[in-house]
């Protein structure tokens, strides 16, 4: 396995978990709270991060664990990163797009944040996606 595979199977997977815990802390609430009134901040503060820092370290240890091809990255690489971003990246565009006409209709707080926050989580597990079934199935540039 490339490299760079084990990389979107560190990204998928980190932006699972994050995920799921936060929405395990989120929607873990008191029964009498209602959910736009849920103390959700923290939680997406510290699920974002501890996503980047897991992220990070699990890369280092790839890395580590295969030097001699922890840089290495042909054409095919390089390509298929790209098709991966580029697929991912629309949930970027919606996510922007979702909160700004959520704010425009003066939405609360609680539902624009996790509307940018959902939309970023399945960009990073659409292009993950996307790159692994490139690197499995075949990637044919057009």
């Amino acid at each position: 396995m490339a490299v760079e595979e084990k990389r979107a199977w560190i990204m998928l997977l980190v932006a699972i978990a994050s995920y799921a815990t936060y929405l395990a802390v989120v929607l873990g609430r008191p029964a009498d709270v209602p959910l736009a009134q849920a103390p959700y901040v923290s939680a997406l503060l510290w699920t974002v991060g501890a996503a980047i820092v897991g992220s990070i370290v699990l890369h280092i240890a790839v890395a580590a664990f295969s030097p001699k091809e922890a840089n290495t990255k042909d054409q095919r690489d390089r390509e298929i990163h790209r098709f991966g971003e580029y697929v991912g990246q629309s949930f970027v565009v919606i996510g922007g797009v979702a909160g700004l006409v959520l704010a425009m209709a003066d939405i609360d707080q609680f539902w624009i944040a996790n509307a940018i926050y959902l939309a970023f989580v399945l960009s990073s597990i659409l292009g993950s996606a996307a790159k692994l079934v490139a690197y499995r199935l075949g990637f044919h540039p057009w």
